[in-house]
């Protein structure tokens, strides 16, 4: 068994915003860790629901046609598939995202 640091993930994005990181495999699950700063792109997953961790920052899951979820550091959301969704950060914000090891994406 392994144990894993965040911390050492952390050092290894190397302040490189959108740069996921695998922290580890469950079953057909991944765990990535990503800095996560300024503006994504609106997309959505058409066969997954993809859950979002803050481990340090704030993060706004902006939900096209409904209200933004606003994340702080500790706090978890699930967008749930099909599902148009558009990630930011003011600031530099590091999120563990938990996904299908093929996640499927539909951009907008």
């Amino acid at each position: 068994m392994l144990t894993i640091d965040i911390q050492d993930k952390i050092k290894e994005i190397n302040s490189r915003p959108w740069f996921p990181v695998e922290v580890a495999r469950v079953n057909d699950q991944i765990v990535r860790l990503a800095l996560m700063e300024g503006e994504y792109h609106w997309h959505e997953h058409k066969n997954e629901d993809e859950l979002f961790y803050v481990v340090k920052g704030t993060l706004t899951i902006q939900i096209k046609d409904s209200a933004n979820i606003k994340l702080t550091a500790g706090q978890i959301a699930v967008v749930p598939k099909g599902i148009q969704h558009c990630p930011k950060a003011e600031k530099g914000t590091y999120v563990l995202m938990f996904e299908p090891l093929k996640l499927e994406s539909k951009g907008s």
